[in-house]
């Protein structure tokens, strides 16, 4: 069984940019209709100083939706953990976690761009953010172990997600004995080994990731407006990746080329299938893995509503009951 979840970046770009209290009702709207359809989970995201708004403060979003929805499990896909204080991390993702009913799943990691610890007077924080994340989710596990800060999560042990995608960092997620957020089912064997060597039972093993692709009963109809906001959102996500480098963006992404490769958890491929493709090559992509969870974008950089509707239905009722 494969769950599916939803990703949600609220990024509103100049191109077709409406207004900002529209864009975030209208996604907990969305989200309220993917809950009734029966979604497993919503994923928030960080990011900071982009023009076109991504979504800042993914916790803050997580209660709105927590408030909104019954069942959907709420995630954060990451909050940057060393731009916070853990005790900060540990109230604000308790306070979700009560306001959902015990429906928390608290993903951080170590973020990319060094204009955003900048931003937060945290440059001298770049070079350790990897160590700093593995101590904040060390810390965050003691606190509401220890009942060390009130009011409490509901959940007994709320599962914290380590946001790392190589195999250094599946490496960390194993011997922290934490869930690791990628999708890449190369990841597993490292991850498993380093739960074997830190001591932790694998059948505790959990991973969950973003897949890059889009849903629809008619990909050859959807494709002008997918390809067109899938450029969109990886030119400008490419130019912000870097920013503060020194390095040159990369060349504009090649839509076609990306559709052509398929199915993967990594930038470059892009899965543009029916649901029932899309299940086939799921369930092969993930089979003997402990990938529990896909989730893909509800939408792609300042898509219309009708489309993500449509996208949003479909996961959850044509790709999610194929794999479960």
């Amino acid at each position: 069984m494969v769950n599916v979840g939803i990703y949600l970046d609220l990024r509103n770009p100049v191109e077709w940019r409406q207004d900002w209290a529209r864009l975030y009702g209208f996604t907990l709207e969305l989200c309220e209709e993917a809950d009734r359809l029966g979604v497993h989970s919503i994923w928030t995201t960080e990011h900071h100083g982009f023009d076109d708004g991504y979504l800042s403060q993914p916790l803050t979003m997580a209660a709105a939706i927590a408030a909104r929805t019954k069942q959907a499990r709420i995630g954060t896909g990451v909050t940057v953990a060393p731009l916070r204080h853990p005790v900060h991390l540990a109230e604000e993702a308790a306070i979700v976690d009560l306001v959902s009913g015990g429906r928390l799943e608290l993903g951080i990691g170590t973020g990319y761009r060094l204009p955003e610890y900048e931003l937060f007077d945290r440059a001298d924080a770049f070079k350790t953010r990897f160590s700093a994340t593995d101590a904040s989710a060390r810390e965050i596990r003691r606190l509401w172990d220890t009942a060390a800060i009130n009011p409490p999560p509901v959940q007994e042990r709320p599962r914290i997600w380590l946001g790392y995608q190589g195999p250094q960092g599946a490496r960390r997620a194993g011997l922290l004995g934490e869930s690791l957020l990628t999708a890449n089912p190369e990841m597993a064997a490292p991850y498993l080994d380093a739960l074997r060597e830190g001591g932790h039972d694998v059948a505790t093993a959990r991973m969950a990731g973003v897949l890059n692709g889009w849903i629809s009963d008619d990909p050859e109809r959807d494709w002008p407006l997918v390809s067109r906001h899938l450029s969109h959102q990886w030119d400008s996500y490419h130019r912000y990746a870097a920013e503060g480098t020194g390095a040159e963006p990369p060349r504009p992404i090649d839509a076609e080329r990306w559709r052509a490769r398929g199915l993967s958890s990594a930038p470059g491929h892009f899965l543009h299938a029916t649901p029932e493709d899309a299940a086939r090559d799921i369930k092969a992509y993930v089979a003997g893995t402990p990938i529990e969870t896909v989730v893909f974008f509800a939408s792609l950089s300042g898509m219309p509503e009708d489309a993500v509707r449509r996208h949003v239905t479909t996961l959850c009722t044509r790709l999610a009951p194929l794999l479960g």
